[in-house]
């Protein structure tokens, strides 16, 4: 089994510390001797712990005054009404999509099965990146039945918000109705587009949503960066 480096495993506990609100934005970290004597480690290690949390922006160091907090990691609400928008802007922060891809393909029999489709039946795909504060969080691809939503991806072009494109294409309404989670280690290409390091924890999502009706319009995947997103879960 692959050990956590020790470098890597301080950076997770002062993400952590950040999320939990023991440090606020702005607050000094404690020095870098001083986490190296938590830590039993010496500051090169520390060093290198800061220097990851710096490249994700949470962090950033004052010349002779210390190491401060930047920003805290993104709190992202995970429920029935899924509103990326809304639920970005409750955390106080700014909302963004950014297309990376708009495609028609065949359907995957994962896809199909999600969507209520043949497999091979058409799909219209709609990669991106998800962003807060103008930072990327989130590596998403969400696949859509051609046939019941023919128009989506023009207005996916014009308007990056899948709950307005729905509402463009007649579907007024929305709920999830499934939500899988699990841990992995970030690929050479999920790292490059969320600006982490290969191998870095993300956080992989995959839901379906449904029309009023119950029908399957929406199956999603998102890579989540791990140490960027606090995940919730409710019921509304």
């Amino acid at each position: 089994m692959r050990k956590t480096p020790v470098w890597k495993s301080i950076a997770l506990n002062l993400t952590s510390d950040i999320a939990e609100g023991r440090y606020n934005t702005g607050d000094r970290l404690p020095t870098e001797a001083q986490l190296a004597a938590k830590h039993g480690v010496n500051r090169h290690t520390v060093r290198r712990a800061l220097s990851d949390l710096a490249d994700q922006g949470l962090v950033h160091a004052r010349r002779g005054a210390g190491v401060f907090v930047a920003a805290r990691p993104t709190d992202y609400a995970i429920g029935k009404r899924v509103r990326y928008h809304k639920s970005i802007s409750a955390s106080g922060k700014i909302p963004g999509k950014k297309i990376l891809t708009l495609t028609t393909r065949a359907a995957d029999e994962t896809e199909a099965e999600a969507l209520e489709i043949a497999s091979g039946d058409q799909v219209h795909v709609y990669d991106g990146l998800s962003l807060a504060d103008g930072q990327p969080i989130g590596l998403f691809q969400s696949v859509f039945p051609a046939d019941r939503l023919p128009g989506i991806l023009e207005a996916l072009s014009e308007t990056e918000s899948v709950t307005k494109a729905l509402q463009h294409c007649g579907v007024k309404d929305y709920t999830r109705i499934s939500t899988r989670l699990n841990a992995r280690a970030a690929t050479a290409t999920q790292a490059l587009h969320l600006r982490l390091t290969e191998g870095a924890p993300v956080l992989y999502s995959v839901g379906i949503n449904a029309d009023p009706n119950g029908l399957p319009i929406e199956f999603g995947r998102t890579v989540f960066a791990g140490d960027r997103v606090t995940l919730t879960l409710n019921e509304d």
